[in-house]
């Protein structure tokens, strides 16, 4: 299996396509490209019959370069590098680096696939297939580009163990612009096997890659920390890093605090906290009760009315 590695040291869990798999994704493109070719010659000749002959072979010259070569091409810029016949056999056209492909990738893709596909009826383009690595058509190497497959089956992708908790963080000031992605796919690998390897060995390794890393970051490693410790911790720097450029510096935040507003309230600058204020002590004269105020006297109410029992009218 061929791991690409993404800016983010994440080694892509996909494997290069094979060649029956790609050649049954060229044949279903090719079959519906030879449909909407042909509907459209037949709109074209019922529409142009009144031109001359010449006029005639322009059109259907110009139709022959926008359907079946131009459309394919138009599928896979505006598609990401995922056409039916990919679609259906769970393919995709991607960069070398691993990400999605542009015009200019599906534009040489499909000028070399007029030549080793559709005149040499795709014998070159499967010798090239076979004897290339990643089973890449001639296409694919002027383009630089590599088909992959989507489909993985479950189970088979790779764990990368987290740092210890006390090393979160640690390594947040350090310079990782000038470590190559080769060594980040190393690393990776070691960290996602590294407890199938004999404990000598693997420890071996560790101090390797992490003297590599240090070399690279111009920082040597801390003392006191494990080496597999500290590739773990700056991987997980290298992915926090990318995440925030990715989402603005917001989603590494949110995906730990859990929301908008706790990562708002994470960004904001650490405030150091204020002096308590000095209180005088307290005297037991400033404990006594403070003074009532005299209370007035109460009118004395006036005396009751003898009562004559009448009643006045309702």
């Amino acid at each position: 299996m061929s791991e690409l590695v993404t800016g983010e040291a994440v080694a892509l869990e996909l494997r290069p396509a094979k060649l029956p798999s790609r050649a049954l994704a060229v044949l279903l493109d090719l079959v519906v490209a030879v449909l909407v070719y042909v509907l459209v010659m037949i709109a074209l000749v019922a529409s142009t019959s009144g031109l001359d002959e010449a006029a005639q072979t322009a059109v259907s010259i110009a139709a022959f370069v926008l359907v079946p070569v131009g459309g394919p091409i138009a599928v896979e810029t505006l598609s990401h590098g995922r056409s039916l016949g990919k679609l259906a056999c769970g393919l995709r056209v991607v960069r070398d680096d691993g990400g999605p492909i542009r015009f200019r990738h599906a534009l040489v893709r499909g000028a070399v696939g007029v030549v080793e596909i559709l005149t040499t009826f795709g014998v070159v383009a499967c010798i090239a297939s076979l004897v290339s690595a990643r089973g890449r058509r001639l296409g694919d190497v002027f383009a630089g580009t590599l088909v992959v497959r989507e489909r993985v089956p479950a189970g088979r992708a790779s764990f990368v163990p987290p740092p210890p908790p006390w090393l979160a963080g640690r390594f947040s000031a350090l310079d990782l612009s000038a470590v190559p992605d080769g060594l980040w796919l190393a690393i990776r690998q070691y960290l996602t096997r590294m407890h199938q390897l004999d404990p000598q060995v693997g420890w071996t390794m560790a101090e390797r890659l992490a003297a590599d890393l240090a070399a690279r970051t111009g920082v040597p490693t801390p003392p006191g920390v494990p080496p597999a410790a500290y590739l773990a911790a700056v991987v997980q720097e290298r992915q926090a890093r990318e995440a925030r450029r990715a989402s603005g510096g917001w989603g590494a935040v949110e995906a730990v605090e859990g929301g908008p507003q706790a990562g708002a309230a994470a960004q904001q600058p650490y405030a150091a906290p204020q002096a308590p204020v000095p209180v005088a002590p307290v005297t037991p004269q400033d404990q006594q009760p403070a003074p009532t105020p005299p209370m007035r006297p109460t009118p004395p109410e006036p005396p009751a009315r003898p009562s004559t029992g009448f009643a006045p009218p309702g």
